[in-house]
């Protein structure tokens, strides 16, 4: 049976533990020799927690529904007692972990086995993995390819069937730009649905939150059910509709209102693999019963980038100065990339007011969203504009910062926007183009209802499933 896992999901392999035909320390066994076997061609895993996951399971016999089943968690605000979380930064290489963070904790209260940490890029600010302390994460179905930022380790070790699902954080499309990349379904929750712990705030002014990348639908929604819910301190607690999140996957939707937006608020040009992916899935929305129109993104781009830039760099000044008096002397610039720096420096410039007006516009679009398309149950867009590209473009150390810019802009103008109005959004892996790369589309839902994503989403995945497909690296 060991050799026939591939095609379970997280709740499948959880239900062999529960019934006994699985040992969860035999999956963990199986788990460490994948990463072992499978990471030094996607360097995707950068903390290895192997003895502590042993003492998680001798403490005593997990249960829940994904009892025994092996987890990994992102390098990145993910903090698990005794262990290093660096954030991709250098000088955050030996910060270790006191107690364990919320997630980590209702992770382990739902079954899951904790064994390592993978790899993002610093302080999860770019579209790619690729960090100095890490080095590059490439995409299992091409070596040569990114494998999207910044929870791209997490994806590329999900592609790679290490494990069926991993953590994973969003601030602006870091869970949906790699599962897009990856061929893998990832959701964002709604603003303040999984909180990062007691006394961590929201980070990036609000954009932030975190989840996972998972093979599955339902593992997605059974997550959610175990990780969603205020913590202590939290400021913002979204409603939440009756009944699990699980049950929603199979609950019917009923004809749902679609509005297809096919170029980004910035107008940014769209490649034509992405648009054949938008037009084929808008079709299949269209022959599972939805009615499907297209729309206008009116918003102004520019506006809202410079206001989640504000938020962005007052977050990394303010980062950096605590890491400074943590260990009794300033982070310096050559401890961290060049792209960080400057956001540094400028988060040091940004005034009260202006920190004020930029939450002031965020809230602004949300409402003009909500305007534009309070007649819509979902919109449906690409998650990236261009199928993922060759590594080395996208690094927070590049020769050129207008280049950079412009790429980044290039390949993701439409995530960043859920983030910046609160709204849950999610990437869907129904396309791949001639090439045998993986082309995601992205579902965005009102304001707290995962639900409806989740049921379309199992719609979907009934209609054209896609576990089956496992990228090439798992054969070399």
């Amino acid at each position: 049976m060991m050799d026939d896992l591939d095609q379970f999901d997280a709740l499948g392999l959880g239900d062999l533990v529960n019934r006994g035909e699985i040992d969860p320390a035999a999956l963990l066994d199986r788990a460490i020799a994948r990463v072992e076997a499978v990471n030094p061609k996607i360097n995707a895993v950068v903390l290895k927690h192997y003895d502590e996951a042993r003492a998680q399971l001798a403490a005593g016999r997990p249960t829940g529904p994904f009892a025994g089943v092996p987890f990994l968690l992102k390098d990145l605000n993910a903090a698990l007692a005794g262990t290093v979380t660096t954030d991709g930064c250098r000088a955050y290489s030996d910060w270790t972990a006191t107690v364990d963070g919320t997630l980590p904790r209702r992770a382990k209260a739902a079954g899951l086995t904790i064994f390592g940490k993978t790899a993002s890029p610093e302080f999860g600010l770019t579209t790619t993995t690729e960090s100095l302390l890490w080095g590059a994460t490439r995409n299992p179905w091409n070596l040569d390819r990114i494998a999207g930022g910044s929870s791209g380790g997490a994806a590329a070790a999900v592609a790679a069937r290490i494990l069926p699902m991993a953590h994973a954080s969003d601030g602006g499309g870091s869970i949906r730009i790699p599962a897009a990349c990856c061929g893998l379904f990832g959701l964002k929750p709604t603003r303040g649905r999984v909180p990062y712990g007691p006394g961590a705030g929201i980070g990036w002014n609000g954009l932030s939150t975190q989840h996972a990348v998972t093979i599955s639908v339902r593992d997605s929604a059974a997550l959610l059910d175990a990780l969603a819910g205020p913590e202590i301190g939290d400021s913002v607690v979204p409603p939440r509709t009756e009944g699990r999140y699980l049950d929603a996957v199979t609950r019917p939707s009923g004809a749902l209102r679609i509005a297809v937006v096919e170029t980004p608020a910035s107008g940014a040009p769209v490649h034509p693999d992405v648009r054949e992916a938008l037009q084929d899935v808008a079709r299949l929305c269209q022959s599972l019963g939805h009615h499907v129109e297209p729309a206008t993104l009116t918003l102004n781009a520019t506006a809202l980038g410079e206001a989640m830039g504000v938020g962005m760099a007052v977050d990394v000044a303010s980062r950096l100065e605590r890491r400074g008096a943590q260990r009794g002397r300033p982070v310096t610039e050559d401890e961290v990339e060049g792209v960080t720096w400057r956001l540094a420096l400028r988060g040091r410039q940004v005034t009260g007011q202006a920190y004020a007006n930029a939450r002031r516009t965020l809230d602004e679009a949300g409402v003009a969203y909500a305007q534009q398309f309070g007649d819509y149950d979902l919109v449906l867009s690409p998650t990236v504009a261009e199928p993922p590209g060759p590594l080395g473009r996208l690094g927070l150390s590049p020769q050129d910062i207008g280049d950079y810019i412009r790429a980044v802009g290039a390949f993701s103008p439409y995530t960043a926007l859920h983030n910046e109005i609160g709204l849950p959004a999610m990437s869907v892996p129904l396309f791949w183009n001639a090439e045998g790369l993986p082309i995601g589309v992205m579902f965005a839902a009102p304001f707290a209802r995962e639900d409806l994503l989740f049921s379309l989403a199992g719609q979907l995945e009934a209609a054209r499933p896609w576990v089956g497909r496992i990228p090439p690296v798992n054969a070399l």
